[in-house]
């Protein structure tokens, strides 16, 4: 006899489930591999922002509720409430998105402070601050902003503009 296998369902079986399992590793494609990362990402990103700042809706407390300890409130055109840390005022990114707020708005907002652009772009201004960007990063982002917020505030106008409008 040759060399024959004791258990020949055995190993049909085996080389049967090889066969399997590659196919299953196989059948995961590249795209599903960039949709589950993306969707990882996202939630990672979510559990940082709960973490790292204190980002509210307008409906959870508007101008009457007071911010925490070596912070200041903001408001994004969009409405969206951002209790920004003291430290961050006195970067240029800020600087210049108060500056814009000052030509935008005025000094007649409803008593607080709304910047001429989403919450998306304020959003990325605090990612950028809180890892501590470099010059030219900031310097990079300041040349976008001025673009981006500007088309946000055509297209979304603040409630105080309009209230200047009406009074």
């Amino acid at each position: 006899m040759g060399s024959s296998c004791l258990f020949p369902g055995i190993h049909r079986s085996l080389s049967s489930f090889q066969k399997d399992r590659r196919k299953k590793v196989i059948m995961i494609s590249t795209k599903r591999i960039a949709q589950m990362a993306k969707k990882w990402q996202r939630m990672a990103v979510l559990g940082r922002k709960r973490l790292s700042w204190r980002m509210v809706k307008e409906s959870d407390g508007c101008c009457n509720s007071v911010a925490g300890k070596g912070h200041c409130v903001m408001y994004t055109s969009d409405g969206r409430r951002f209790e920004v840390p003291l430290a961050y005022l006195g970067t240029p990114v800020f600087a210049e998105l108060l500056r814009m707020s000052q030509e935008e708005f005025g000094f007649m907002s409803d008593g607080r402070i709304t910047l001429p652009c989403d919450a998306m772009v304020m959003e990325y201004a605090m990612c950028l601050l809180r890892r501590g960007s470099s010059a030219e990063v900031e310097k990079a982002f300041l040349s976008t902003m001025a673009v981006s917020c500007h088309y946000a505030s055509c297209m979304a106008p603040s409630v105080g503009v309009s209230h200047q409008v009406i009074v």
